[in-house]
């Protein structure tokens, strides 16, 4: 039951590494953070190529208005927060924040892009249609690293890595209602919700996969191999793909512990993985750790 390669591995120019990955699976296209490249980079979802880089800075997070097609950019050390037009790779406005972007999450029903502070204290709340910062929410601990909205509630589950924590931020009133502690995980990085099955999906790196009611209620776990950063939860196939080296794949129905399908080694530069929704593609992105190239591929699982 192998993971296979759909495409072949595309160069990127310039070089350098990469953060988190969208796809866009109505438009065809895949969007990265290409940190070293500087900006967006775009891609076609249906054979890799490289179709340009929006200079919007040494980006980390991503996200795709799927009603629009539009695409808003977490500017890493440029402390700001972008909407790019990819049709015509224009940048259309960007806000300001006070702290460098790490990850980035849209809620297309309440309009607004939520994006967490690197390393920092702070999530800040974007409307979208003013483009201006609604609010700053303050984070327990010092290390957020990825975050989710729960589009039932709209309640924003975001995990601390340096307390190895789950903090949820109430829709209505922008602030931390609840956090609980992961102690089965430690440095906790991936997270993804479930909506099917209303449960939350994160890693450790200490080779753990575990699931949590959004009270926090341990209801599973798994042994997740090898070096992990970031996950991706399709949920029409019930996948979980997981970087870090390369690809590991789970499946998960919400009645017992996710199940490794396949791992698959790629670089050891692979840190974001995403799923085409309308294709079960898995693309990967990564700058090489022993040279400055760097490339994006799309693999596919063969059961």
């Amino acid at each position: 039951m192998p993971i296979v390669p759909a495409t072949v591995a595309q160069p990127v120019n310039p070089g350098g590494g990469f953060d988190y990955v969208a796809v866009d699976g109505q438009r065809r296209r895949v969007y990265a953070a290409h940190g070293g490249g500087g900006g967006l980079l775009i891609a076609d979802a249906d054979t890799g190529n490289v179709l340009g880089i929006v200079p919007v800075g040494d980006m980390a997070g991503v996200a795709v208005n799927e009603a629009t097609g539009h695409v808003y950019t977490g500017n890493g050390d440029g402390k700001s927060v972008s909407e790019v037009d990819p049709e015509t790779q224009q940048i259309l406005r960007t806000v300001v924040v006070t702290g460098p972007v790490d990850a980035i999450q849209y809620d297309p029903v309440l309009d607004r892009v939520y994006a967490d502070e690197d390393d920092g204290t702070k999530m800040w709340v974007i409307d979208v249609k003013t483009f201006k910062v609604l609010a700053t929410v303050a984070l327990p601990g010092h290390k957020p690293e990825y975050l989710q909205v729960d589009p039932q509630t709209h309640n924003v589950y975001q995990n601390i890595a340096s307390d190895n924590e789950i903090a949820t931020v109430d829709a209505k009133t922008l602030k931390v209602s609840k956090v609980f502690k992961t102690p089965e995980l430690q440095n906790n990085h991936p997270l993804q919700y479930d909506a099917g099955d209303h449960v939350l999906l994160a890693g450790g790196e200490n080779n753990t996969l575990a699931v949590y009611s959004p009270a926090g209620k341990l209801m599973y776990k798994a042994t997740l191999p090898g070096r992990v950063d970031q996950c991706n939860w399709d949920q029409s196939r019930g996948w979980l793909s997981c970087a870090g080296d390369g690809i590991k794949l789970f499946s998960f129905d919400g009645k017992s512990a996710p199940k490794l399908l396949d791992s698959h080694p790629i670089d050891p530069g692979v840190h974001t993985t995403a799923i085409d929704p309308k294709t079960g593609t898995i693309w990967v992105v990564w700058g090489s750790k022993t040279s400055n190239e760097a490339y994006i591929q799309g693999f596919t699982y063969k059961p």
